[in-house]
């Protein structure tokens, strides 16, 4: 099992939030209020966005670092402190610093980690000593794939993404390519043509697949982002070109591709050929498969 460099969490330290994959992703159901039922595998990978924090004895909650399109009030990181705030009685404050390096509306989990980040941080730092599985619920009030990066490991998720199962995975590096358009994850669950009667599978099937180092299933929100966006569906067509189709997935609702390589020196491989293919607005990074986030001793269970 892969384990990620863990780091002390202190005040002015830039702590990881890390991008997530979805191996696959099956929509299996739908539930009376709308919220489309899942099973899906989380992977961690060792690069993402960082943060750090600031004290403040006001009460305050302030960002420092602009994100574009983002107010202040719709910040997951912000929303994740105040909320940490509200159900503890808090009364510190904290200025909160992003460097953000994951596209936004990619499907890596971006804000996800990031508000996850700000839940474990600050619940050390203030000194509230909250357990896992109290982070994971308020993570949940945040989002649906908040509670996975507080779970802190790589999982096989069912329900919304909320029931999490760990799993051990084999060594692997993924070269990831975010094709340059953000993709709104409700226009992709809303699509008449999603599919949402996949077969339910068991965890062992998605294990046995692993062990054998290929992806299994599918991602069902695939064929309607690339029916949507052209340049996902681009994508996956080139990245497909360079390791074969059936090392090639959406992560999320889009809009990364991934290819997963046996080792970070094929990723960066396939990276080299294919390099002058891709559009000057793409985004390629290569990273590897990481089973424990590096916050994860940060909080008790």
């Amino acid at each position: 099992m892969s384990v990620a460099e863990t780091h002390a969490v202190d005040w002015g330290v830039w702590l990881d939030a890390p991008a997530k994959i979805n191996l696959f992703l099956h929509v299996i159901g739908r539930r009376p209020d709308g919220y489309h039922l899942l099973q899906t595998a989380f992977r961690f990978l060792d690069f993402g966005d960082r943060l750090r924090f600031a004290p403040r004895t006001d009460g305050n909650i302030r960002r420092v670092s602009p994100l574009e399109g983002v107010a202040a009030e719709d910040d997951l990181c912000v929303r994740a402190a105040r909320l940490l705030q509200s159900a503890t009685g808090c009364t510190e404050g904290a200025d909160i610093e992003l460097d953000k390096r994951l596209p936004m509306g990619g499907g890596l989990g971006g804000g996800s980690s990031d508000a996850a980040t700000v839940l474990i941080a600050l619940n050390h730092l203030w000194r509230l000593d909250l357990r896992r599985e109290r982070l994971q619920a308020l993570g949940l009030q945040l989002g649906a794939d908040v509670p996975v990066f507080v779970f802190g490991r790589s999982a096989f998720a069912e329900g919304v993404g909320e029931r999490l199962q760990p799993v051990m995975l084999p060594p692997a590096a993924y070269i990831v390519v975010a094709p340059g358009v953000s993709v709104p994850t409700p226009l992709i669950f809303a699509a008449p043509e999603l599919t949402r009667n996949t077969e339910p599978c068991k965890i062992a099937d998605f294990a046995a697949a692993a062990v054998e180092r290929r992806l299994f299933g599918r991602n069902d929100l695939q064929p309607v982002a690339e029916m949507h966006y052209a340049a996902v569906a681009e994508a996956v067509s080139l990245v497909g070109d360079a390791v074969g189709d059936r090392q090639v997935r959406m992560s999320g609702s889009g809009a990364c591709v991934f290819a997963q390589c046996a080792t970070f020196d094929d990723a960066e491989r396939v990276q080299a050929t294919m390099s002058a293919r891709w559009p000057e607005n793409w985004q390629v990074f290569v990273a590897r498969g990481i089973d424990v986030h590096p916050l994860y001793s940060a909080t008790a269970e």
